[in-house]
């Protein structure tokens, strides 16, 4: 009872503790204040995720880093 007990509140602590999945990647709040303008020679510019833990984009990085990574084959025979 106490394992089930535990585990329930290890649960809701994180789920409690993380921050908010948005469609950047995770961060601090859920609706990313975006600064969304135009310059002087009439571009569109749109700067989000100021406040991003991690972006997919970072995410994806760090994904294909660790596939690169690889343990390398055995060359040589141990017997």
């Amino acid at each position: 009872m106490k394992k089930i007990l535990f585990l329930s509140a290890l649960i809701l602590s994180t789920f409690f503790l993380s921050g908010c999945v948005n469609k950047h990647g995770i961060s601090a709040k859920y609706y990313s204040d975006c600064k969304e303008y135009y310059d002087l020679q009439g571009y569109y510019h749109k700067e989000c995720g100021d406040d991003d833990v991690i972006t997919y984009k970072e995410m994806k990085k760090e994904v294909k880093e660790l596939i690169k990574k690889k343990k390398p084959e055995a060359t040589s025979n141990v017997w």
